[in-house]
Order: structure tokens, then C-alpha cells, then sequence
């Protein structure tokens, strides 16, 4: 079994699991949830949303950024102040990292660069059993994979049978399935938690 996870595998995986969740438009909004809801809009059948960007971003000028998706195309994402960044909580687009996973919405330009709107940096959305409970952190099983989650106070939060989202974590319990949404850690096999979707 791998120790540390596949990014392409994480991002293709990323969408997954998202019925059920916050239900919220794909623009405006910066909630975790949102970035999965915008993966799922397609204007045409069959076709890529152009408004809609994932991937690595490989380079950086300023506040352009150059993003290779996990399907092999190749993004340039244009930052501003107006764009809205979150990178397990909202932050500020200096943020933004090579070798950082993203999400970007936004409205493509004529000239081929997607003016983002809103940024989802590292995001990941699994589908896993939890294997381990401690006071800084809960250990996950995705498909095979282990997964260390990181519980940041004040940030990590649970969902318990759809009730609003509290930060009291003492109410999972190990062998239950669970969705975590929260922020990879860039060439591990780690997250920091943002929330956990989960029944007693």
C-alpha cells in the first residue's frame, strides 16, 4: 500500500461523494463545498466548462498563474484582488503555491486566461472509514489508502447526521464511514481537516 497519495488520483477523486453536500451556486461563494459543485457544471454535454479550472500549478508570474490539469490541459489563471482564496480557510492570494493543488472559477477571457473569481487551493473531498481517533488528529482509510487528517482548532469541524457543523470531534467514532473535506498537504499523505460529514 502506497504511503504517500497520488495527487492525479486525489484531484479525479476530488468530485466524488458530492450529493449530499451543502448545496451552493458555483459562483459567489467560497464555502469548501462549493468547489465541487462548480466541478459538475458542464454548458455543453460533453464538454469542459471553460469557466472552470483544476490542476498543479507548475509556475507562477506574479499574479498569474500557469496550471497543468489533471487531464493534461494546460491553465493560466489570472489572480486579483477580488479573487477569493481559500486554502483550508479563507486566505490571500499569495497563498497560492507552485506545486499546490487548485480549483479555480472564473470567466475565461478571449485571450485564454481564466479570470478566477474564486481559487480552492489543496482542496480534497474523500470518502473514507475512519481507523483512528486521537486528540490532534483523526487516521482514515480511502479506498485502500491511509490517510493522516490533522484537526485544526478552531478551524475542524464536524457534521453529525446533517446538524450544523460544530468543532466538538468527540462524537466520531472508529469504523464509521465518513466525507472529509479539508486541505492536502502537498507530497504526503496528509490533510488538514475543514469538515467531517458523518452519523453517530
Amino acid at each position: 500500500m502506497p504511503t504517500t497519495m497520488d495527487r492525479r488520483s486525489l484531484l479525479g477523486r476530488a468530485a466524488l461523494g458530492a450529493t449530499g453536500l451543502i448545496a451552493a451556486t458555483a459562483m459567489g461563494s467560497l464555502a469548501p463545498e462549493t468547489a465541487f459543485g462548480a466541478a459538475a457544471q458542464y454548458p455543453d454535454p460533453g464538454q469542459p466548462d471553460p469557466n472552470f479550472a483544476e490542476g498543479l500549478i507548475t509556475g507562477r508570474n506574479q499574479d498569474l498563474l500557469q496550471v497543468k490539469g489533471s487531464d493534461g490541459r494546460l491553465h493560466r489563471i489570472q489572480l486579483t484582488t477580488g479573487t477569493s482564496v481559500w486554502k483550508l480557510r479563507p486566505t490571500t492570494i499569495d497563498q497560492a503555491k507552485i506545486g499546490d493543488g487548485l480549483y479555480a472559477r472564473g470567466v475565461l477571457l478571449p485571450d485564454g486566461i481564466l479570470a478566477a473569481e474564486s481559487v480552492w487551493v489543496n482542496i480534497v473531498n474523500l470518502t473514507v472509514a475512519i481507523t483512528s481517533i486521537s486528540r490532534s488528529g483523526v487516521q482514515f482509510d480511502h479506498h485502500g489508502q491511509k490517510v493522516v487528517g490533522h484537526v485544526q482548532p478552531g478551524t475542524s469541524a464536524a457534521v453529525y447526521n446533517g446538524t450544523p457543523a460544530v468543532t466538538d470531534m468527540s462524537m466520531l467514532k472508529v469504523g464509521r464511514h465518513a466525507q472529509v473535506i479539508g486541505a492536502w498537504r502537498p507530497g504526503t499523505n496528509e490533510i488538514d481537516i475543514a469538515t467531517i460529514y458523518t452519523s453517530h
